[in-house]
């Protein structure tokens, strides 16, 4: 028998909603699948957007996950994460569900939520993923999945081929592994931003121009660098009404990172310069910051105004 579907947390992501949108549309379900955000409004927006009976807005979390088998979470914080945990256990019997925690946490803070939901009887999966919003959208992401096998394979029905282009599969290593990784890939991107950023305004001040640095970038480092090269130029990072990445998640990723590397006696030096710079970001644009706005930071370093023409 097809499963009982449960989202939990939409947010003002893409990523978010797309990874939802193609569960939605390409998941083996019998029911709809059930759908919770803490703005009801956002739940009812993305419902409107498929055939009835596809999607269910759900008005509690414990309502959902009353009738749900297997629950998704994908949530911005540590402490969000573990007080929805906590309005889980007070109003639900959650043994026999399967809970996959898809949000960006500390490897502590999963390795105590997991703990919760396996005392009460419950199955758990850690599950970040890897991917820009518009590879959310796309199905592109990959997933990064941790815990017993048995439940990484429960899972992973709603990874590759639905959600994700792939998997890393952790199966039958501690839950921790799976944020691991998660912190340390992220500090690529972090990087990527600081590297483009300080490498674009020494070419404006220099005199080469940012043209043919984008140039080169778009013909040796394709893919990523070249989109985060395009977004950066374009002004977006001043320019959007909400951000792609926001300064406040990768305030806090670079953070966990740091602890991560500071209790395994590593120093992580880019990453230091990268996280003062989305420190100047939050200053300057509040919680509205994109990652993108570092170079808006080093601009301002430079002498240049934060935001480029």
């Amino acid at each position: 028998m097809a499963p009982k579907l449960l989202w939990v947390g939409l947010g003002n992501m893409g990523r978010l909603q797309g990874m939802c949108k193609n569960i939605v549309e390409k998941a083996q379900v019998e029911y709809p699948v059930l759908v919770y955000n803490r703005t009801k409004q956002r739940s009812v927006e993305f419902s409107d957007q498929f055939p009835a009976g596809k999607t269910e807005v759900v008005d509690s979390i414990a309502a959902g996950v009353a009738r749900a088998d297997i629950i998704f979470t994908i949530l911005a914080k540590d402490d969000v994460v573990e007080a929805v945990a906590e309005d889980i256990f007070k109003a639900c019997d959650v043994k026999g569900k399967l809970f996959v925690e898809c949000s960006t946490i500390h490897p502590d803070t999963t390795a105590r939520v997991a703990k919760a939901f396996q005392d009460r009887g419950a199955e758990f999966v850690a599950a970040p993923v890897f991917g820009a919003p518009a590879m959310g959208e796309l199905g592109q992401l990959v997933g990064v999945l941790a815990g017993p096998k048995s439940s990484v394979e429960k899972a992973s029905q709603f990874f590759k081929g639905v959600m994700a282009k792939a998997e890393i599969d952790m199966s039958d290593e501690p839950y921790e592994k799976a944020l691991q990784l998660k912190l340390v890939g992220n500090t690529f991107i972090l990087n990527m931003v600081e590297q483009l950023s300080e490498g674009l305004v020494l070419a404006e001040k220099s005199g080469l121009g940012t043209q043919y640095l984008h140039d080169f970038v778009e013909n040796i480092l394709p893919g990523p660098y070249a989109a985060y090269s395009t977004r950066i130029l374009s002004g977006a990072y001043h320019k959007m009404s909400y951000p792609l990445f926001p300064v406040d998640l990768a305030l806090k990723d670079a953070r966990h990172a740091l602890s991560l590397a500071e209790a395994s006696g590593v120093q992580m030096r880019n990453l230091e310069v990268a996280n003062a710079h989305l420190a100047k970001v939050k200053e300057h644009d509040g919680e509205k910051g994109d990652i993108a706005g570092i170079y808006g930071a080093v601009r301002e370093e430079g002498g240049l105004k934060y935001e480029n023409n």
